[in-house]
């Protein structure tokens, strides 16, 4: 619906998910109409490439770290970070993203999804600069954590602009062209931090964010119309200490782990349990809140929450993997970042040729002939990561990158339109939310399991090897194999680097089973919640708001958006 107050385009556009009778007709008096703001072709054109750049910079911040990993625990090119800080500097954006997307949506009901954009864009940029010149593993933690604040900014109303910029055939183009930024980002992040690293000192991957957002920024501010609603969601603020405190204890806990190898320590499992305690007492607030913001009878859908928990699995397995994969290449092999970068490439190319694929042996067969094959062809390209050694060909290790992101591609995309597309409309805001904190924890989690493994095994194996280390050497030794190179190189002992390279490579072993086993759950899980072939639910047709402009609505039940007009 439009009320026109003003015919210029610099205005503020609200958007109500509302019937039209709901519409509050004595603050906005003038004659409505079903139909959508129409911007011209160039100019939408123009806002889709600044959605893009956007969603750009969110993948590459997920990906130029994996290959900074390595330098950051180098003691003299880096900051020396043990694991567990690296666990921590990984999933503490993640942790603040997953957390907090959902109440950027509220956020940008209340405040103009534009005007949200615009300080997420600025947060991630300053702490893009904090990160850079971090002087210690802790600032570059709490850095990252405040870039993960400024992406859970930037999603939700990334999305929002993207889907009411554009209105029904050219929509679905205009997502289907917007989600090749992820494969750019996944392919050019990699690259591009070995470039950096090879040329630069490792505070340059953060910095070169800041470019792009101020051309970004830009964008927003000169040509994106402030979406806003006139109904505004209630904020969460019990939901977002719950959610962010709870998932913290629980990663502290499990991080801690691996640091001291001893799970009956009560600074081990003291936070575990609280952390449980708090994402229990999250749920259940969640249930009794009027309009939660993570609706979690969701979850009891047999279709929704099963699909849900097994991507949230099958993250956790791709995340442990990608944090093993770091070291391996960089440290064990020898790797520079820039050829560590471009052995990644094959994952981006799989992921990105894997999502269109899975798409369209799904319209042609049904999802879970193809669903749950995949999801399975990935679960043992994880255990193949225990065949890796110190010797192996980098043929062998490209093929098996490729499986690994054509096979995760080709299940993630296609379950997740399904997934959304099982519920009513009036739910799909609601459902994207409960789906990305699902899979954003998964992530969290797999980090920190993964790299809590990672970390005991190391130590189990290293361990006979330091008996003939002094003994002011031997607790670095202990810490990490980048840490064990480090004073191999410093007592000129290359028996303790291979010693080291040895239980690395022993506890990539260890974890790649453990991640196996978890990504077999995640297909076992899968097989049970899709439906078989022949019993699909038909997806919820998308409102088409072009043919609203030339229908006039017959009853105010079957309008569910409304567009206001307004004059800043």
């Amino acid at each position: 619906m439009v009320s026109a107050r003003n015919s210029e385009l610099d205005s503020v556009v609200e958007l109500a998910y509302i019937p039209v009778g709901q519409v509050p007709v004595d603050r906005y008096p003038k004659v409505f109409m079903a139909a959508s703001l129409t911007l011209p072709k160039s100019r939408q054109r123009l806002i889709l490439a600044i959605l893009m750049l956007c969603s750009l910079l969110i993948w590459l911040e997920n990906t130029v770290l994996s290959t900074t990993l390595e330098t950051l625990a180098d003691p003299v090119h880096g900051l020396g970070a043990d694991p567990g800080q690296l666990q921590w500097a990984t999933g503490a954006y993640t942790l603040v993203f997953a957390t907090l997307m959902f109440t950027a949506g509220a956020l940008g009901d209340s405040f103009g999804h534009r005007n949200v954009l615009a300080v997420g864009l600025v947060i991630f940029g300053g702490a893009s600069i904090w990160a850079a010149y971090a002087g210690d593993a802790s600032q570059l933690i709490a850095a990252r954590a405040a870039m993960g604040v400024g992406a859970a900014l930037i999603m939700p109303a990334n999305f929002a602009i993207l889907l009411w910029t554009f209105t029904g055939p050219g929509r679905a183009t205009a997502i289907a062209i917007s989600s090749t930024s992820t494969g750019v980002g996944m392919a050019a992040g990699p690259v591009l931090a070995g470039l950096l690293l090879s040329n630069f000192w490792w505070g340059s991957v953060f910095l070169v964010n800041v470019p792009i957002v101020v051309l970004t920024l830009a964008g927003v501010v000169l040509l994106v119309p402030n979406f806003r609603s006139p109904t505004v969601r209630p904020l969460d603020p019990a939901g977002i200490l719950l959610s962010i405190s709870g998932l913290a204890a629980l990663t502290y806990g499990l991080i801690r782990a691996g640091q001291v190898d001893d799970w009956s320590r009560w600074d081990v499992w003291a936070p575990i349990a609280v952390g449980v305690v708090l994402l229990a007492a999250f749920v259940v607030v969640e249930l009794r809140a009027k309009a939660p913001s993570f609706d979690p009878r969701m979850l009891a859908q047999r279709m929704f929450g099963g699909g849900n928990a097994s991507m949230a699995l099958l993250l956790f397995s791709v995340a442990a993997v990608t944090f093993y994969n770091a070291f391996y290449m960089q440290g064990a092999l020898g790797y520079s970042p820039m050829k560590a970068g471009l052995a990644n490439v094959p994952t981006a190319v799989g992921a990105v040729v894997g999502a269109p694929l899975g798409a369209r042996l799904v319209s042609r067969w049904s999802l879970r002939p193809v669903a749950v094959p995949s999801i399975t062809v990935a679960a043992f390209s994880f255990g193949a990561v225990g065949f890796l050694d110190l010797d192996t060909p980098l043929v062998w290790i490209e093929i098996l990158l490729l499986v690994q992101g054509l096979s995760v591609g080709m299940v993630l995309a296609p379950v997740t339109g399904a997934l959304l597309s099982s519920l009513p409309l009036e739910q799909s805001g609601a459902g994207s939310a409960v789906t990305n904190t699902a899979r954003q924890a998964g992530s969290v989690i797999g980090i920190a399991v993964g790299g809590t493994i990672m970390s005991i095994a190391y130590r189990g194996a290293i361990e006979p090897s330091l008996s003939d280390v002094p003994k002011a050497h031997q607790d670095s030794a202990r810490v990490s194999a980048e840490q064990a190179r480090h004073v191999a190189a410093t007592l000129d002992r290359p028996a303790l680097a291979e010693a080291a390279d040895r239980a690395f490579i022993h506890a990539m072993h260890v974890g790649a089973v453990w991640i196996t086993l978890i990504a077999l759950v995640a297909t076992a899980v899968l097989l049970i919640a899709l439906p078989a072939a022949g019993k699909r639910k038909s997806p919820t047709p998308e409102p088409d708001h072009e043919e609203a402009r030339s229908t006039e609505p017959r009853s105010a039940a079957r309008t569910e958006g409304a567009l206001v007009v307004e004059n800043e």
